[in-house]
């Protein structure tokens, strides 16, 4: 008989088998096998070798009101489509609402009418940045929720190309200057375009600029300013006590707090496997009002087309995560 394992299991049927047969301590066959001991107690338990189904077993067919919340709120600022915003909602809200249940629920609070909408959105008022040439990114860290087999809590890095809005993230346990250098060579080397500057706050991570509580200009000695030249990237930082310069990256990360909030998270790679599906939806499948309901991915073809030199690879649509 052929058993279909889940996509991310840390062992296989014939390592299973040996650890319900075997009395020895967990400690020691996870040493052995290279798992954690909470998966060799549960393989100790189990009657069989087989994956559990991780569809629950009584699906819900309407959205919760606080997934209506969270429904709504993208319908207003993303003015997604109904089969656009159902494709997302069943990603990460839902597997099984209906697509008459979902038009249901934007009839009910007001937000049924798509054209309406977006006749009625004032205009936005674009003063706060300078408008740029693809290859301009902001760059900011968010701390993730501590799940329960974590000893401590992990980091986001955050990445963001201002002229298509498309994003790039990597998770690392600490916020180190060489893990903030590592994600600017990762950076590097998905982004299509040639990058030619960044944008960062004054953490340790990222620069040398504040000793203490003194101010004093860039050594340039630091491992991300040293990449940073290495790759021709212009360094900027934003002023000291102000985020809100990095605003960009900041709405993302509002973005981002939603997903996590709408979520019930049972451990670090069930979280990381949700923000990197998300990002890909977010480049690949949505549309951003400010890109004239364009996708960021569709956004940099269109930049593609006009100016190629700007960029080191064509882009194209991905079928999977940014890696």
């Amino acid at each position: 008989m052929m058993i279909r394992l889940h996509s991310q299991a840390t062992t296989t049927p014939k390592i299973r088998a040996v650890l319900q047969a075997s009395n020895e301590p967990a400690s020691t066959l996870a040493k052995r096998y290279g798992i954690s001991e909470l998966t060799v107690s549960k393989w100790k338990k189990r009657d069989g070798v087989e994956d559990h189904s991780h569809i629950p077993r009584r699906l819900q067919t309407t959205l919760s009101p606080a997934h209506e919340v969270v429904a709504v709120f993208l319908r207003k600022t993303l003015f997604l489509p109904l089969d656009d915003l159902l494709a997302v909602v069943r990603e990460f809200l839902n597997l099984v609402v209906s697509r008459s249940g979902l038009d249901r629920c934007l009839r009910r609070h007001g937000v049924g009418n798509l054209r309406e909408m977006k006749q009625e959105a004032p205009k936005p008022k674009h003063k706060a940045f300078k408008s740029y040439e693809p290859g301009y990114l902001p760059v900011d860290v968010k701390y993730l929720p501590q799940m329960p087999n974590e000893t401590s809590r992990r980091y986001l890095f955050v990445g963001i190309e201002r002229a298509t809005r498309w994003v790039f993230i990597r998770i690392y346990k600490a916020k180190t200057a060489a893990n903030a250098r590592r994600f600017l060579r990762d950076l590097n080397r998905v982004c299509p375009m040639a990058i030619h500057r960044v944008l960062t706050d004054n953490g340790k991570e990222f620069t040398d600029r504040l000793l203490g509580l003194r101010k004093r200009a860039p050594t340039g000695k630091h491992e991300f300013d040293r990449l940073c030249a290495e790759l021709d990237i212009e360094h900027r930082l934003s002023p000291p006590m102000h985020p809100q310069t990095n605003g960009m990256v900041e709405r993302f990360n509002g973005r981002i707090e939603d997903v996590l909030q709408s979520h019930h998270f049972h451990s670090d790679e069930e979280i990381e496997i949700t923000l990197h599906r998300y990002v890909w939806l977010y480049n690949q499948e949505l549309p951003q009002s400010v890109l004239a309901s364009k996708t960021p991915v569709q956004a940099m073809k269109d930049w593609y087309k006009i100016k190629p030199e700007l960029f080191k690879k064509k882009p194209y649509y991905l079928p999977g995560c940014d890696t």
